[in-house]
């Protein structure tokens, strides 16, 4: 190693960022991988084929200049496991947010596309992308970050150079965890805030990232307002949904809002923001013996138009979709005129809500507002909308925790009640979502239609273990205040050494925010050691873990 070269923390680098790719056309084999740092990175091949086709707009004749998207892409080959976390990836998933966990099966890229004229380069174009790629789904955060880097690395005499001192930057970045972080990088900081909470930095020299992984602004959805429930409805319940646009900056942007349509719901389906002919899940997306999977894929190839005539929800943008305006999209019923290649929303679905008759007028305004504004109207809308449907769930849900007497310190915790459908929704008539919106509509079905979604299963399996660790607390608690010294009393040795094994077990069990619990604990394992025969005390001690 040369005097003075720093060494780097590739393990603090890892839990930030998975690698660094440079994608550039070859004319021999058209879009190679040049370059990934840290060259100690490896990747399968599978894995290169799909960075290489996705780094590269699928037509690009008409993308001259600087184009920037996200990506996803699966880990895992066929037939295996997903790909494992890190330990600090697994221990920070434990802690955060459903939205902020890292992805054991998937990398999410962050694609910067170059294309200039260059007369003395062969093909007479200068073509390449950067791509950050991340097990983290912060995609506000990576977008800027790539954004940042991408052009000092095309401009550079030697780009390893770059990415070298960006890599030494991020290893000095704090541990991945909940809280408001800093982080340095290439002569710029970005500050964020990871997990529930608000990014309040007072460092004016800090680039601010207001949410990590929702979109900036919601103006995708706003030539969009007028299906914009329909829509919701079909997230929600996790329907199939391909948005067709003319670029893969359009494509991925308005599926980042059509996923984060259900927030704080977390979207539970699969999510392809860019997806090319060349991937290697398109059979499995795209076989019409199939089915329509249960994924929103951004697509801008007409190819699929004929491919996936099949799926009942197509989202067809203009050329003039984004930022700057567009016509409010038509619904057009027939999901078989996709050929002709008109823009509008193709669905046969019923809505069962009744429109919100006045949101366009609510989120316009009567002069029209500023799109920040428009915005940020629409995103409460769909706030306050997502809470009216998960209310009623989240109060049934706790209702299914038993009751305290049930706790009892000297049996096992016991376990939530089952979720009975049936039963939630004879509670719609006196605590649905009427009591929250305004909206009517058949809201059982909407309930029974997202019963059988992933995101049912998904939101439920968590709130399930949420309470389940919330009754190993009162066990806990329960055993820690209750009165071993007179529970002794009458009691056979073997009761009592049992006892102790439960304690060391509990004890074990404790997190780290159950420091009073565990000590309240350890002093009762103490008390009833010291109550023992001094060979049966000496038998556990030498067979204790500790």
């Amino acid at each position: 190693m040369a005097t003075g070269e720093c060494i780097i923390d590739w393990g603090r680098f890892s839990e930030w960022i998975h690698s660094f790719c440079i994608v550039t056309f070859d004319l021999e084999l058209g879009q190679a991988l040049e370059l990934i740092y840290p060259p100690h990175v490896t990747l399968s091949e599978r894995e290169r084929t799909n960075i290489c086709y996705l780094a590269f707009p699928d037509s690009n004749s008409g993308c001259m200049g600087d184009t920037e998207y996200h990506v996803r892409l699966r880990c895992a080959p066929d037939g295996a496991p997903p790909n494992h976390l890190t330990p600090n990836h697994v221990n920070y998933n434990r802690h955060t947010t459903d939205a902020h966990r890292a992805d054991p099966g998937h990398l999410w890229g962050f694609v910067y596309f170059r294309q200039t004229r260059a007369p003395h380069l062969p093909r007479g174009y200068f073509q390449k992308s950067f791509v950050l790629l991340s097990r983290l789904p912060f995609v506000s955060l990576f977008t800027r970050i790539a954004h940042h880097m991408a052009p000092m690395v095309f401009e550079a005499t030697d780009s390893e150079v770059v990415l070298k001192e960006a890599a030494s930057a991020v290893a000095k970045w704090p541990p991945l965890a909940q809280g408001p972080v800093v982080l340095p990088l290439l002569a710029r900081k970005f500050s964020a805030c990871i997990g529930d909470g608000d990014n309040d930095t007072q460092d004016e020299s800090c680039e601010r990232i207001t949410s990590l992984h929702e979109p900036d602004t919601l103006h995708g959805l706003l030539s969009l307002l007028p299906h914009v429930q329909l829509l919701w409805e079909l997230v929600l319940t996790g329907e199939p949904i391909v948005v067709m646009a003319s670029s893969p900056a359009d494509s991925c942007h308005l599926v980042h809002c059509l996923i984060s349509m259900i927030a704080p719901l977390t979207y539970s389906g699969e999510a392809r923001p860019y997806f090319t002919i060349h991937d290697s899940e398109f059979r499995e997306f795209t076989t019409k013996s199939n089915g329509a999977p249960g994924v929103i894929l951004g697509v801008t190839n007409p190819f699929f138009s004929k491919t996936l005539q099949h799926w009942p929800h197509t989202i067809r943008l203009t050329d003039a979709h984004g930022p700057s305006g567009g016509a409010t999209l038509p619904r057009v019923k027939s999901t078989g005129r996709l050929l002709e290649a008109t823009p509008g929303v193709y669905t046969h679905y019923r809505a069962h809500l009744q429109q919100e008759r006045s949101l366009v007028r609510q989120v316009m305004g009567r002069t029209g507002r500023p799109m920040p504004i428009q915005s940020a109207m629409l995103k409460r809308h769909l706030l306050e909308l997502t809470q009216s449907f998960m209310i009623p769930l989240e109060r049934y849900m706790g209702s299914l925790m038993p009751l305290m007497r049930d706790v009892s310190p000297f049996g096992a915790p016991p376990t939530p009640h089952h979720f009975k459908q049936e039963d939630f929704l004879a509670t719609l008539p006196q605590a649905g979502p009427q009591l929250t919106t305004s909206l009517r509509g058949d809201w059982e079905g909407l309930y029974r239609r997202f019963f059988r979604s992933g995101n049912f299963r998904t939101w439920h399996e968590q709130r399930h273990t949420q309470l389940t660790h919330a009754l190993h607390a009162l066990h806990l608690q329960a055993l820690a205040s209750v009165d071993l010294s007179a529970w002794m009393v009458g009691k056979h040795e073997v009761e009592v050494v049992d006892m102790v094994l439960k304690l060391r077990h509990k004890i074990a069990s404790c997190t780290d925010g159950d420091d009073g619990t565990r000590g309240q604990l350890e002093r009762h394992l103490r008390d009833i050691e010291q109550r023992l025969p001094e060979d049966l005390r000496l038998l556990l001690k030498s067979n204790s873990p500790t």
